[in-house]
């Protein structure tokens, strides 16, 4: 995966969240600021005009600046959160112009670590730990198992999409939704569901390609 690659997921991301702001913004609704699909759409709208200015430079660059301009566009909790995952899986790939799949296993690892660590949370707390946690389980067995990047990116995808599927069982434990304790149950969470997008959408250009 070469770092014109990375720009066309970047790209392809932004759509995604355009398309589906609505969507997310609804699920927000139900049990938090009733922002994230509008916030988080802001945020990769700049992201996607800066991209042209990343088009030279190497992969750990494009998601550092990725990174920054979330935390400085989009409100509320997503934007540190996301923003703090893509700078941290840009520092693994500081120098890189392409990625084996190893290393995108170990990017995805940092940008997990980075939402714990800014977040303060864990997976079973219904966010978006919930279904990036069990994708990068699955992908990671996989790779290390010697299946290629999109069969196990593939798999990563289906445990993220149950991974959404089990917050709507939990009760929410961090943000907003918190307030709502007993309530939360039986709403899908919006980071969550984001989250699953992305990782759908790096997978559908993997797949074009």
């Amino acid at each position: 995966m070469d770092n014109k690659k990375i720009l066309a997921i970047i790209a392809a991301i932004a759509k995604k969240i355009e398309a589906e702001k609505d969507f997310l913004t609804e699920l927000d609704n139900e049990i938090g600021d009733g922002d994230h699909g509008i916030n988080l759409a802001r945020g990769f709208k700049s992201v996607e005009e800066k991209l042209p200015t990343f088009a030279d430079k190497d992969i750990g660059a494009i998601l550092k600046g990725v990174g920054t301009q979330l935390v400085s566009t989009v409100g509320g909790a997503s934007g540190p959160l996301y923003g703090t995952a893509f700078m941290k899986a840009g520092n693994v790939c500081k120098g890189k112009m392409e990625l084996t799949d190893a290393e995108f296993v170990a990017a995805l690892d940092a940008a997990i670590n980075g939402i714990k660590m800014r977040g303060k949370a864990v997976e079973g707390e219904k966010t978006m730990l919930d279904s990036l946690c069990p994708a990068y389980k699955a992908l990671k067995e996989d790779i290390d198992g010697g299946k290629n990047l999109i069969d196990a990116l593939s798999d990563g995808v289906d445990a993220a999409a149950k991974g959404v599927e089990y917050t709507k069982t939990i009760i929410a434990t961090k943000g907003r939704a918190s307030y709502l304790k007993e309530r939360s149950i039986g709403h899908q969470d919006p980071g969550a569901t984001s989250s699953l997008f992305m990782l759908q959408t790096v997978l559908d250009v993997l797949r074009e390609a």
